[in-house]
């Protein structure tokens, strides 16, 4: 991991100070909704939205230090944690990073007060990795853009304004901010994940896009999607480092209450194994993230495809594993509906799924390695 700055060091410190005092008490009762309270109380401390602009009302930090927010608030609340990641690293982040001025005015002020969230729409019936075979599309009618096609397993659709959606133009990928409030945007169905939050299937039949609600297009579009989404892979990663944290510090505290044979079950050394095997593991994916996010700024806020790959595919594997053995320490207590550990395994899966699969973070480092060989690993 790298070593943090003083004003990190207390960005980290003051932002575990309110998640403790705060959102502890709650932190397991969220059932799928937003903790918009919790996400208020951020903005209203100036927590929410660190890594944009202030013209805009966030903090003109980095996208380290936002990492660092979801680190600290994961460790208490993972429903927050999972707020920061998506309203700080996907949607709007692409929005502020690629989008016009116009709207980065409109959409970015109520997501950075707390009052609303964007979602993205990337996956189709029959385009998920493969995104070569979306069928989403904006055609040039005269002077208007008009968008047709669908998205599903989109998250937050019922608590979101807009959603930025991956679509085809005539000369390639790109994408628009649509208003869920649209003529021509119909919500389809919603369904529970295993999680139990939900994610949506919706469709777009002869929606008119303002020219000023395209974020990317052209030669560089596809690019800028790229690069928007390595941010998400980190973002991910990151709440997956948050998710593991939350577990292995309950793991511990556990260990340490119960008794069996008369000793706290931490003194035995099958336990003390498994919760030494859980810090390394957390601890090496913790430095894969942050190395990626300060070497990402040191490329002009560009994440490295390889960096960002590697982060993501080692958390997504780390966490579940983490997780898992956090409850077999909690044994039947842990397996338990209601338990925090319950829903913590439950949330640790969808990680190797959301923001490209493992098998699709295991292309791009193999891509990489193939065009570049072993340049930083040695």
């Amino acid at each position: 991991m790298i070593d943090l700055s003083p004003e990190q060091e207390l960005l980290v410190s003051s932002v575990e100070a309110i998640a403790e005092r705060e959102f502890a008490d709650r932190a397991f009762e969220w059932d799928g909704e937003p903790p918009w309270e919790n996400a208020q109380l951020l903005a209203d401390r100036g927590f929410l939205g660190v890594n944009f602009p202030e013209e805009y009302g966030g903090g003109g930090m980095t996208e380290l230090d936002a990492i660092l927010t979801i680190e600290a608030v994961g460790r208490v609340c993972p429903d927050t944690a999972e707020f920061l990641y998506n309203q700080q690293l996907v949607a709007p982040r692409a929005i502020e990073l690629f989008g016009t001025d116009a709207a980065t005015e409109r959409y970015l002020p109520p997501v950075l007060d707390g009052e609303d969230s964007i979602a993205i729409g990337i996956s189709e019936p029959e385009a998920g990795s493969d995104v070569g075979a979306m069928r989403t599309r904006v055609e040039e009618d005269g002077t208007e853009l008009v968008l047709d096609g669908e998205k599903t397993w989109v998250s937050n659709v019922e608590h979101s304004s807009a959603v930025l959606v991956w679509t085809k133009f005539p000369e390639g990928l790109g994408s628009v901010v649509v208003e869920f409030d649209w003529d021509g945007v119909e919500v389809e169905q919603h369904y529970a994940n295993m999680a139990d939050h939900h994610q949506t299937h919706f469709v777009m039949e002869d929606v008119t896009v303002p020219e000023e609600n395209v974020v990317t297009r052209g030669p560089d579009g596809f690019k800028n999607q790229l690069r928007a989404l390595n941010w998400e892979r980190l973002g991910s990663a990151t709440l997956a480092n948050a998710l593991a944290r939350c577990a292995l510090e309950k793991a511990l505290d556990y260990a340490d209450q119960r008794t069996q044979f008369d000793r706290p079950i931490g003194e035995f050394q099958g336990i003390e194994w498994k919760l030494a095997d859980a810090a390394t593991d957390l601890e090496a994916s913790r430095a894969l993230t942050h190395r990626a996010a300060a070497r990402a700024h040191e490329r002009g806020r560009v994440p490295d495809r390889r960096d960002a790959s590697m982060a993501k595919l080692h958390a997504s594997e780390m966490v579940e594993r983490v997780v898992s053995e956090a409850l077999q320490i909690h044994g039947a207590n842990g397996y338990q509906q209601g338990h925090p550990l319950e829903y913590l395994y439950r949330l640790a899966r969808g990680r190797r799924l959301a923001a490209g699969t493992d098998e699709i973070q295991k292309n791009q480092i193999a891509a990489s390695l193939k065009a570049d060989g072993l340049r930083d690993l040695v």
